[in-house]
């Protein structure tokens, strides 16, 4: 399991002096990219296949607080992807620093070309690399309708 531990800044707390939401979300994504960036999908590789990630969502589980002064540390899983890359689940978990599970996290998303801002498959040069990506014990393949498990649908403002 790939683990990266981070050191609660002041700017990570929010008004009731915990770790703040946003800092869920960074130390995840943060985690993701030096993972992946490590196993050689990096930002010059994106910009060489002109292709960007999308996060259709991101549920965060919230066990017990986290407070400045003692680390946490974030776990990486790949849960799921789809047979040709385009889709993919992560989760996460955060751990204090007595290796006390405080939070859950599951991301979905896919890639996109950034010309023509369509969903893509990853391309082979791409995903190759995930295959390096370590697995969790009950990594899926997806599916379009995984992405659509939860069911929102947008709902605009009438205009006049």
């Amino acid at each position: 399991m790939y683990t990266k531990e981070f050191e609660i800044r002041w700017n990570d707390l929010d008004a009731n002096r915990h770790l703040a939401n946003k800092a869920y979300i960074e130390f995840a994504a943060h985690t993701r990219m030096s993972y992946l960036i490590e196993k050689g999908f990096d930002q010059r590789l994106l910009g060489k296949l002109n292709i960007g990630p999308v996060v259709f969502y991101e549920h965060i589980y919230y066990f017990k607080e986290v407070f400045s002064g003692k680390p946490v540390t974030v776990s990486l899983e790949l849960k799921g992807m789809s047979e040709d890359g385009m889709f993919f689940e992560f989760h996460h978990n955060y751990y204090d620093y007595k290796g006390r599970n405080v939070a859950h996290c599951e991301i979905m998303g896919a890639w996109i070309d950034l010309g023509s801002r369509k969903l893509i498959g990853l391309p082979e040069e791409a995903a190759h690399l995930f295959e390096k990506v370590d697995r969790a014990e009950d990594f899926r393949v997806l599916t379009k309708e995984d992405t659509r498990k939860h069911a929102k649908m947008p709902v605009d403002l009438k205009s006049e």
